[in-house]
């Protein structure tokens, strides 16, 4: 006896009415294609926010690869070689406190800006100022002639500008050469406590 559900070639026949697996998954065209379902505008907008945090993320990541030179937060745009570790103008490192540091290489010359309140001994390591002499003796440096309102910075450094009055003090001898400039406080005659120091010096 034949099953009443099957046609004469046995192949189970199709209630009338009925959705074939096709359309209970996704629904069909009247031609029988399947129809996709579309994401809502909720999804997508889920979608989008979550891909701009993600970009976000990625660029605050490698924010400083990207805005400076060598990857390094303390080069200055325009600089052409990189400073690598502890910045040592002449041989001699900068004061342990130096803060708020930057610098522009350029053409074999780096000019390094930072603020210490450690300038003193910093002049007398790097052999501006020998030991026990006068910190502003003429015979070591001399006053700047440098704007008050700072717009005299060297072209291209950047960072904060030096306040003026500024002394300027110059390497002499055989030794590395270093230029130094240090803010002065605004009666002349001593350095500010912490300075503003901009040093120039070669880097071949």
């Amino acid at each position: 006896m034949r099953d009443a559900g099957k046609g004469a070639g046995g192949v189970v026949a199709e209630e009338p009415g009925g959705a074939s697996d096709a359309e209970g998954a996704g629904g069909a065209d009247h031609e029988g294609h399947v129809r996709r379902r579309r994401p809502g505008p909720a999804v997508v907008a889920v979608g989008l926010a979550f891909l701009a945090v993600v970009a976000g993320g990625v660029f605050w990541l490698f924010h400083d690869e990207w805005s400076h030179p060598f990857g390094d937060a303390r080069a200055c745009a325009g600089s052409d070689a990189a400073l690598t570790g502890r910045i040592a103008p002449g041989g001699v490192p900068l004061p342990e406190d130096a803060t708020d540091i930057h610098y522009l290489t350029r053409h074999g010359l780096a000019e390094v800006s930072f603020r210490s309140a450690r300038v003193p001994d910093y002049l007398h390591r790097v052999g501006l100022v020998p030991e026990g002499e006068p910190l502003m003796d003429e015979d070591y440096g001399g006053a700047y002639g440098w704007a008050d309102d700072g717009h005299d910075m060297p072209d291209g450094l950047c960072g904060p500008e030096l306040k003026g009055p500024v002394w300027s003090y110059r390497s002499r001898g055989s030794g590395p050469g270093v230029g130094v400039l240090v803010e002065r406080a605004p009666g002349g005659t001593t350095l500010r406590t912490p300075a503003r120091v901009i040093a120039s010096y070669d880097i071949g």
